[in-house]
């Protein structure tokens, strides 16, 4: 059974569109983790009265990437046999592409199946140049460059196997270039069957303190991936610098509490 995971955090006015465009994809159940929402987010993903959707609801928010994690688990739980993750406010033209990476996982036996986002390495920002050269850094050390260019389950919609799932700790989705690290490190399948920049993907525009976070965030991510590949403490440091972003606000307490439970 195919499944999606929707984090959604104040996305009233998009996730609507986000699940009337899965609707259309083979995915048979819609997960949508809402955290942290004080908008119509819940109302309106009711409102649409959805068989094949089923909520997650949480008071607090969860911090970045944590509801992918509780999402995965979820399915995995309830016999997903391939997962793809969408991000909730993503109102792009983007039924095919998820489509695409299903059919990667599902008839491809692929284990890990990304979008690359930037196919032409197209530089907007300083942030967006030095979050690649991170991303970079790791596809290389790697040994996945040549293949996925700078490709990561970090950014744009992405889908996972069975078979990746029954091996990897869970907590790893909530940093997710680690569930990249994971599939190279056990010999499972990485590929990258689908492009689209960055702007073709509908997601919200956010100002340069979030980006500067997200920047952050996503670079501490790919430095403890690194570690972690190369068998060493998973730090966020380079250079003396420590990139945390917004790292300490994830909540890992209530995921360690949801895995224990669920």
């Amino acid at each position: 059974m195919n499944m999606a995971v929707v984090p959604a955090k104040n996305e009233e006015g998009r996730i609507g569109k986000v699940l009337t465009m899965l609707q259309d994809t083979p995915v048979a159940k819609i997960i949508v983790v809402v955290n942290g929402s004080c908008d119509n987010t819940m109302r309106e993903v009711k409102r649409l009265r959805l068989k094949n959707v089923e909520i997650l609801h949480f008071t607090p928010e969860l911090g970045i990437d944590v509801p992918r994690a509780i999402g995965a688990y979820y399915a995995y739980k309830n016999g997903a046999a391939c997962v793809v993750f969408v991000d909730g406010d993503l109102i792009g033209d983007i039924g095919m592409l998820i489509k695409e990476l299903i059919h990667a996982v599902s008839n491809c036996e692929v284990d890990l199946a990304m979008t690359d986002c930037y196919p032409d390495l197209e530089y907007k920002s300083e942030l967006a140049e030095q979050v690649l050269l991170f991303r970079s850094l790791l596809n290389l050390k790697l040994g996945l460059y040549d293949k996925i260019g700078v490709a990561t389950p970090s950014h744009g919609p992405h889908a996972v196997s069975r078979k990746l799932m029954d091996s990897i700790d869970f907590r790893d989705f909530a940093v997710p270039p680690m569930v990249l690290a994971f599939a190279k490190k056990h010999g499972l399948s990485v590929d990258v069957p689908v492009k689209l920049p960055q702007k073709l993907l509908g997601s919200k525009i956010r100002n340069y303190f979030h980006a500067k976070k997200i920047a952050d965030t996503i670079i501490g991510d790919t430095l403890e991936a690194i570690n972690y590949f190369n068998d060493r403490p998973r730090e966020r440091c380079y250079l003396f610098k420590e990139y945390q972003g917004y790292n300490p606000l994830r909540r890992f307490d209530i995921l360690e509490n949801f895995l224990s439970k669920a």
